[in-house]
């Protein structure tokens, strides 16, 4: 995925205004390319794990649609650890084949850490964010 400067502050931006709890969202894509940020509640209020309700994700593929985009980015961030997926994603996953996932990383402190993967059936597999 290739993502400006901007959209990608935005979502680090997100995820220290959460933190604590894990922040999620989704990007909006265009030929590979991130058009869009759309944030979203993360329901469960939590550091280990993110929940969105069923309206919200409606809501979003409309925007989406809307901009004559194409979904296929989730993003969320790890507070407490590296910006890798853990267990809890790998499984969320299974029900978004071929999606992205974007994870931000905010356990060193002040310096976020990004990192992108595909995940699809149990195996990870880093993808370049450029």
């Amino acid at each position: 995925m290739r993502i400006s400067a901007d959209l990608l502050a935005e979502i680090v931006e997100h995820a220290r205004r959460d933190a604590p709890d894990e922040c999620c969202g989704f990007v909006g894509l265009k030929d590979g390319v991130a058009m869009t940020v759309h944030p979203v509640e993360n329901t469960a209020h939590s550091p280990f794990r993110f929940t969105i309700e069923s309206h919200e994700l409606l809501r979003v593929m409309t925007e989406i649609d809307d901009g004559y985009g194409e979904p296929g980015v989730i993003y969320h961030s790890h507070t407490r650890s590296e910006p890798y997926p853990s267990q809890t994603d790998i499984n969320f996953a299974a029900n978004w084949p071929g999606w992205e996932w974007l994870i931000v990383g905010l356990a060193s402190g002040d310096e976020a850490e990004v990192r992108s993967y595909l995940i699809e059936d149990g195996t990870v597999r880093e993808v370049p964010v450029e």
